[in-house]
C-alpha cells in the first residue's frame, strides 16, 4: 500500500500519527561512520544538509513510545524500501529532482521568494501586477541595504518620514489631535458585551519634554517640513504602477541641519511654535498625505526602523533604532564591505501597535499550501499570541519590549519586575483567550471581521506575488508560520513567513496547538486523498484558483 514514511527531525507527533494509520517508518542511518545522507539514494539525497544533524533548533527530538520494539523491527524490514511520505526539517535534506512522482514531500523548492526577509522585501512590490491589492496596506515598507538604489531610497524615506513626524509632533504639542489621521487603542466599553467600531484618534507616544527650559526650533523648520511634504505629495499624485520608489527631488534641503533639529525635537523635547496658519497647513498636508500613504497612521512620529539580518531566524541580530546613522553603521553601509550590507534589510517599525496590558504581542498564524498550480491555500483557524516580557515604550528600544520571538524573550523571563501581572509567565495566549479579551474591551467583532480577513488577504497576496517563482512540485505540500502584528485599529501587518515553523511545545498552549496542526495537516494531505469529504480539523480552504 506504499505506507512507508521517513521523518528527519524532532517530530514525534508526526511519527505517532503515521504509525497509528498503519504506516511504517524507514529510519535514517545515523550510526554509520559515513554521513547519513550518503545512505539514502531513494530519498534523492546527494549532498550534505545545509543544516547538520541534529538540527540547530530549540526543540529536541523526542522518542515515540515503542515498548515492545515492534516499530523498530518493522523499520529494519523496510530499510531498502522507498518511502512514500517524507517529512524533513529543511528542503535541502532531499534532492527533489531525484524523487519519484508518487513520493510526497513536505517542502517546495525556491520558497526563499517569500520565506526570507529579502524575498518578501523584493517580491511583494510586484503584487499590483498579479492582483488588485496594495502591499503597503499589510506589509511595512522595507529596503534591501545591499542594493545601492534601495539604500538611497531608504535614506530618502527616512528623511521624508522625519519631515512628517516633525509636523505630527508640532501639532500634538500644540494640542491638535488629528483624530482622523491616527489610531485608537482598545478601551473597555461602558457596558459588558457592548461592541463598537474601532475609532481613530491620537495616542501620545511622543517623547515628553525634558525638565527645565524648553528650547525652540527655528520657525523655518515648519516651513521646510511643509515644503518637503508638499514635494512628496506632488510625486505621489503622479505615481503609476511602473514606478519603483516615489521620492521627490529635494536637492535644496540642508538635510544635516534639518535632521539635527528633528532629533532635538524627538529626543530632547525641543519645542516648535506654530502660528494659526501653520497649524491649518500642517493639518491639511497630513490629511492629503493620508490619502496616498496607507502607513501614515502606524508609522507614528518617532521614525523607528527595525534592522534585520536577511536570512536569519528566531529574532537573531535584529535591532530597533530611530537614528539613520546607526542603521547605516550597523549594516556596514558606511564603512563595511558591500558583502556585509547584502545581509541586511531595514523595515519601518510599527510604532502604534495594539497592546494588551501595555505590552506588545504578535500572532503566529499557520497556513498550508497543497498546490501552486492551481494555487491552493488552507488557513488554520487556531493560532497563538507571543508577548514581550516588558512593557511597550518607544523611549526604550531594547528587545525585551519590542521583539516577541520566544527565543528572544526567554532571555528576559527571569527579570519580570515590570511585567504586567495578567501577562502569563510563559508569555503565550491562544487566539481564543485573545478573543475573550477583545470581547471584554468592547471589540468582540474585531477578530472575525477585521483581523482574520486581513491575515487571509495578506497570505493570499504574498503567494500571488511569488507563485511564478516557486518550484511547484505536484506531490509536495508545505506548512508555513506567518507572524503578524496588529495596529491600534486592529489591522494586521505581516512581519515574516517561516518555513518549518517550530513544533516545540514551549507552553501549555503551544503543546496543544502544535500537536493539533500536525494532526490536521496529515488529515488534509493523507486522509483527504482517499476521502475528499473527510474532516480537516481547523484547516479552512480559503483559496483555490
Amino acid at each position: 500500500e506504499k505506507k512507508i514514511f521517513t521523518v528527519q527531525g524532532p517530530y514525534p507527533v508526526i511519527r505517532g500519527l503515521l504509525r497509528a494509520r498503519g504506516w511504517v517508518e524507514r529510519k535514517f542511518h545515523r550510526a554509520s561512520s559515513q554521513p547519513w545522507w550518503q545512505h539514502e539514494p531513494s530519498l534523492g539525497t546527494l549532498e550534505t544538509l545545509h543544516a547538520p544533524w541534529p538540527p540547530q533548533e530549540e526543540e529536541q527530538e523526542q522518542c515515540v513510545e515503542d515498548p515492545d520494539g515492534n516499530h523498530d523491527l518493522m523499520s529494519r524490514l523496510v530499510q531498502d524500501q522507498v518511502p512514500y511520505f517524507i517529512w524533513t526539517n529543511h528542503c535541502s535534506a532531499v534532492n527533489v529532482q531525484l524523487l519519484r512522482h508518487d513520493q510526497v514531500l513536505n517542502h517546495y523548492t525556491q520558497v526563499d521568494a517569500f520565506a526570507t526577509k529579502e524575498g518578501l522585501c523584493r517580491n511583494l512590490r510586484n503584487l499590483p501586477w498579479f492582483a488588485q491589492a496594495d502591499p503597503n496596506t499589510f506589509f511595512p515598507r522595507c529596503y534591501q541595504l545591499g542594493d545601492a538604489d534601495e539604500r538611497q531610497a531608504f535614506i530618502e524615506d527616512f528623511r521624508l518620514t522625519a519631515a512628517r513626524s516633525l509636523l505630527k509632533m508640532a501639532l500634538e504639542r500644540a494640542g491638535d489631535t488629528l483624530a482622523e489621521l491616527e489610531q485608537q487603542p482598545l478601551k473597555p466599553s461602558k457596558e459588558p458585551g457592548e461592541s463598537k467600531q474601532v475609532p481613530m484618534s491620537q495616542i501620545p507616544y511622543s517623547m515628553p519634554p525634558t525638565a527645565g527650559p524648553v528650547s525652540l526650533l527655528p520657525p523655518r523648520r515648519v516651513e521646510e517640513a511643509l515644503w518637503i511634504c508638499g514635494q512628496h505629495l506632488a510625486s505621489l499624485r503622479h505615481h503609476d504602477i511602473d514606478g519603483d520608489f516615489v521620492f521627490p527631488c529635494m536637492m535644496g534641503t540642508n538635510w544635516d541641519h534639518f535632521m539635527q533639529d528633528y532629533y532635538r525635537m524627538t529626543h530632547e523635547g525641543a519645542g516648535l511654535a506654530l502660528s494659526g496658519a501653520q497649524t491649518e497647513q500642517c493639518r491639511s498636508m497630513l490629511q492629503c498625505l493620508a490619502e496616498h500613504l496607507p502607513q501614515l497612521g502606524m508609522e507614528g512620529d518617532h521614525n523607528v526602523w527595525i534592522l534585520k539580518p536577511g536570512a536569519k531566524s528566531r529574532g537573531r541580530g535584529i535591532v530597533c533604532t530611530d537614528q539613520l546613522e546607526e542603521v547605516l553603521q550597523l549594516a556596514g553601509g558606511c564603512t563595511g564591505p558591500s558583502a556585509q550590507v547584502n545581509k541586511w534589510v531595514v523595515q519601518k517599525y510599527v510604532e502604534r501597535p495594539l497592546l494588551i496590558f501595555g505590552t506588545k504581542f504578535d500572532v503566529r498564524q499557520w497556513f498550508l499550501v497543497t498546490n501552486w498550480n492551481p494555487l491552493t491555500i488552507w488557513f488554520y483557524r487556531d493560532s497563538y499570541l507571543r508577548f514581550c516580557s516588558q512593557p511597550f515604550s518607544l523611549r526604550c528600544l531594547e528587545p525585551s519590549g519590542h521583539l516577541c520571538n520566544v527565543s528572544i524573550q526567554k532571555q528576559f523571563r527571569t527579570a519580570q519586575g515590570q511585567q504586567h501581572p495578567q501577562i502569563p509567565p510563559d508569555l503565550i495566549w491562544s487566539c481564543h483567550q485573545f478573543q475573550s479579551y477583545l470581547e471584554q474591551v468592547g471589540q468582540a467583532n474585531a477578530w472575525h471581521e477585521v483581523m482574520v480577513p486581513g491575515m487571509k488577504a495578506a497570505v493570499v497576496g504574498v503567494l500571488h506575488s511569488t507563485q511564478h517563482l516557486v518550484g511547484a512540485r505536484k506531490s509536495s505540500f508545505e506548512l508555513y508560520g506567518a507572524d503578524f502584528l496588529f495596529g491600534e485599529d486592529c489591522q494586521p501587518w505581516l512581519l515574516e513567513i517561516n518555513t518549518s515553523p517550530t513544533m516545540a511545545p514551549s507552553s501549555v498552549v503551544t503543546r496543544r496547538l502544535c500537536a493539533r496542526v500536525q494532526r490536521d495537516t496529515l488529515r488534509v494531505i493523507i486522509d483527504r486523498k482517499n476521502d475528499p469529504a473527510c474532516l480537516t480539523g481547523a484547516f479552512e480552504l480559503i483559496y483555490k484558483e
